[in-house]
C-alpha cells in the first residue's frame, strides 16, 4: 500500500550527486506521518483522541541511489502489532519500481495527556486492522535484519 509520494528535493542531494543518507530517514519520517493520517491520527485525530505515535526504533537499509527530482513512493506493510505498538516495514521505490531503501520501525502509541504508552483508541485500532499485514513467516526479505560483520 503506497502511503506517501514525493520527489528528491535539490537540498536533499549531497556532494556525491545523490540523495544524502539522512534524507532517506526524512522521507521515511514523512511516510510515518502519512501512516498516521491514514489511521485517524492526523492533527485533528491527535487532538480528538489525545493520542499520538512515537518512533522507538528504526533500521534503514540503503539499496540504490536516488537523484534530484526523482519521483519516490513509500509503501507500508505491518509485520506485527499489539494493543499499543506497530512493527512496520516501509519500502521506498522509484518511478520504475526499483527498491531504493527500506525502513523497519517500531512505533509506540502514546497518551498525550499522560505522556505514557497507551492502547490505541478504538477508531485507530480499526484503521490499523485495515492496513496490509505480512503473513506469519512471510515477512519481506529485508525485514528482521541485524547489523554485523558476517564471517
Amino acid at each position: 500500500m503506497v502511503i506517501f509520494t514525493t520527489r528528491v528535493a535539490p537540498e536533499w542531494v549531497d556532494y556525491n550527486g545523490h540523495m544524502n543518507d539522512a534524507e532517506y530517514a526524512r522521507v521515511f519520517s514523512l511516510a510515518v506521518e502519512a501512516l498516521m493520517d491514514r489511521i485517524d491520527l492526523d492533527s485533528a485525530g491527535r487532538d480528538r483522541h489525545g493520542y499520538t505515535l512515537y518512533t522507538l526504533e528504526t533500521h534503514l537499509c540503503y539499496r540504490r541511489e536516488a537523484h534530484q527530482g526523482q519521483p519516490l513512493e513509500v509503501a507500508v506493510t505491518l509485520l506485527d502489532r499489539d494493543a499499543k505498538r506497530l512493527h512496520a516495514f516501509f519500502t521506498l521505490f522509484d518511478e520504475e519500481g526499483n527498491l531504493l531503501a527500506t525502513s523497519e520501525q517500531m512505533l509506540m502509541g502514546m497518551n498525550r495527556e499522560s505522556g505514557r504508552p497507551d492502547a490505541f483508541p478504538a477508531p485507530v485500532a480499526e484503521a490499523i486492522a485495515a492496513l496490509p499485514h505480512a503473513d506469519d513467516g512471510a515477512w519481506p526479505e529485508l525485514a528482521g535484519r541485524t547489523i554485523g560483520i558476517r564471517r
